[in-house]
């Protein structure tokens, strides 16, 4: 079967690989579509320190059981549509013990440190897989990415008196968006790009800001009424944007970070004593987030083909990811088709 190999930083190749068989716990999906994210982006720019090259990439999975085997529970059917949770979890370490399995300590995610899912089927153990009949393959490449923003909402335990900043407005961010907006939340959404904004709007956010050509700090204090935002959902991951969210808060806000920013940030950590900040990080997400995000799909009101920027063919994967590289502000996911 063929596979999209990473090589080298801007490297990739189609590989035949075998097809995998599988064990009585396990069932094999036909891959239908698989989307591109940030790591793999870095990954083929030489930015991904965790990453084990060569690699397939592949973690937001859109796919049909094609068998299953002896031991699978009899609800997952063979042609069902489904995703998969990519993440392990040792059960041993500090966070498995703890109940959070998202943030283990030997955590190995599809497509980063073991081969993903960018190829014509995969075998998995069956408690990995989501499948919902509801949900087209298509669509369920979108319930990884922001089954992430929607832990981060659950990190900040986000309520309807809740005023919520959420710094970037990429496939993450839109599901901290979605899941604040859903919660009853006041969400403010904070990007570079006018196209990103107002799809935030569409999808739940209250106001919208333009931090290029804007005066973040003015807005939020009129919007807040000269209190700052009670959460702030950092999804950038980059120094000026951390520093925004620390010095934006308000007195006993909370401050969630998704985004993993590439070099040390120098803060005024006056203000994490001051204001008495809660600051979380947030990795991954649950199982509970995967079903959330499932139930919100299978509403009809997410404006899902905004959300996808382009399907590209395997043999063009490369072209994806390039235009992507060039135009990083602009893209909220790519897909690649596996069944051309």
């Amino acid at each position: 079967m063929k596979a999209v190999q990473i090589i080298d930083a801007g490297q990739i190749r189609l590989v035949d690989i075998p097809v995998p068989a599988i064990s009585p716990d396990e069932v094999l999906l036909k891959i239908k579509y698989v989307g591109f994210c940030g790591s793999d982006l870095n990954t083929y720019s030489g930015k991904n320190p965790m990453v084990k090259l060569p690699v397939i990439p592949g973690h937001e999975i859109g796919a049909v059981i094609e068998t299953a085997g002896d031991a699978v529970p009899t609800h997952l059917k063979t042609g069902m549509s489904c995703t998969v949770n990519p993440y392990t979890a040792c059960g041993n370490c500090p966070s498995c013990r703890n109940g959070r399995p998202n943030a283990c300590q030997f955590n190995q995610t599809l497509g980063v440190q073991r081969d993903g899912a960018m190829c014509e089927y995969i075998a998995l153990p069956w408690n990995r897989v989501i499948a919902d009949s509801a949900i087209s393959p298509k669509d369920f490449c979108l319930v990884e990415p922001l089954s992430v923003g929607f832990h981060a909402v659950e990190r900040g335990k986000i309520g309807d008196s809740d005023t919520v900043a959420v710094i970037g407005c990429g496939m993450i961010g839109a599901g901290a968006v979605i899941s604040a907006a859903i919660r009853g939340a006041k969400v403010i959404s904070i990007d570079i790009d006018d196209t990103k904004l107002a799809l935030a709007k569409r999808l739940g956010a209250s106001f919208t800001v333009n931090s290029q050509t804007e005066n973040v700090h003015e807005r939020l204090q009129d919007i807040t009424g000269n209190q700052g935002p009670d959460v702030i959902i950092e999804a950038v991951g980059a120094p000026p944007t951390y520093r925004m969210a620390v010095n934006e808060a308000a007195f006993t806000g909370r401050v969630v970070c998704i985004g993993y920013a590439k070099t040390e940030i120098a803060f005024e950590t006056k203000y994490f004593v001051q204001k008495e900040l809660d600051i979380r990080g947030s990795r991954n997400a649950l199982p509970e987030d995967f079903r959330a995000v499932t139930e919100y799909l299978k509403r009809g009101t997410c404006p899902k083909e905004e959300l996808i920027s382009g399907i590209y063919p395997p043999d063009r994967a490369q072209d994806a990811l390039e235009k992507w590289k060039a135009n990083p502000g602009q893209v909220f996911r790519f897909l690649i088709n596996m069944s051309v």
